[in-house]
């Protein structure tokens, strides 16, 4: 039955689309040779193509020539810095072009239809909730500990202009990375099980102790966060956040009206972490 079924349709389909290839690129690159034979469904003479190995090409494409935005900052001075749109692959038009390919058998070149990816954070914005301290905590430490005082300026960029949207989390760990000697930080003290000992990082939890005495604010919601297995001397008894990439996070929720923007800065032995918002942030309903 199956075989007069294939042979009823193979008489009635039309001919097979003579081989040809698309090639696509990107500013004048060559990026990818589409080729329609490895695309088609077999036994159906090219006139179906398969959904998902268009879809893996499609990824794939997407992979080159995204660029993520950068979203808008500030500097050391206060001045905000513009943000950067990124660019991703109009997937739309890309699969247009690839159908238009696919069934009028010619062989054609297509540039790479691409869509801007605008910065989630824009000067607007940054101009609009860097108006407000909310919260403002600051800690010393001992900068002729070279490699100590290096892993906390790392850690201060990494969270520095961050913002956070009403009812979305903050993680250190998340924001800030694994911390390994390819990203530059550098063997310092860390406390592990209540004893001293030297690792790659030592030194961050001092950048998330301050962090979370400056968000410790009526708006701030703690989801995650522990102490450390013996006194720490930059902040009080129960005031620190400890935090390792294999362990415990530091882990907050805005529940403000406005998003919130953390201005961090390490220097001259000086953490220091403020929050700003709006002039008119509250408590969400």
């Amino acid at each position: 039955m199956r075989f007069i079924l294939l042979s009823f349709l193979l008489f009635f389909i039309p001919s097979e689309i003579t081989a040809s290839s698309l090639t696509v690129t990107d500013k004048e690159k060559v990026i990818e040779l589409v080729d329609r034979e490895y695309y088609s469904i077999p036994y159906t003479n090219q006139i179906f193509f398969n959904h998902e190995k268009v879809d893996h090409l499609v990824t794939q494409i997407n992979e080159v020539v995204f660029r993520s935005p950068i979203n808008a900052s500030l500097d050391e001075t206060g001045e905000i810095m513009d943000g950067i749109p990124g660019v991703r692959l109009n997937k739309e038009k890309f699969l247009t072009s690839f159908i238009k390919y696919f069934y009028n058998g010619e062989s054609t070149t297509i540039e790479i239809p691409k869509l801007p990816v605008y910065p989630q954070v824009s000067s607007e914005l940054l101009a609009e909730i860097n108006v407000n301290q909310i919260g403002h905590y600051v800690t010393y430490y001992d900068e002729k500990n070279v490699e100590r005082s290096h892993n906390i300026l790392l850690s201060t960029l990494a969270i520095n202009n961050h913002v956070i949207f009403p009812g979305e989390e903050f993680s250190f760990n998340q924001v800030v990375g694994e911390r390994t000697k390819e990203k530059g930080y550098q063997k310092a003290p860390v406390i592990v099980k209540g004893e001293l000992a030297e690792d790659i990082g030592g030194g961050i939890c001092q950048v998330s102790s301050t962090l979370f005495n400056a968000v410790h604010l009526r708006g701030i919601q703690m989801v995650e966060r522990y102490s450390h297995s013996r006194k720490v001397p930059y902040v009080p008894p129960g005031k620190d956040a400890t935090v390792s990439w294999w362990g415990p996070d530091f882990v907050f929720k805005n529940n403000y009206n406005q998003p919130i923007l953390i201005r961090a800065s390490s220097k001259n032995g000086k953490m220091e972490v403020k929050i700003f918002s709006t002039e008119d942030v509250r408590l969400r309903q």
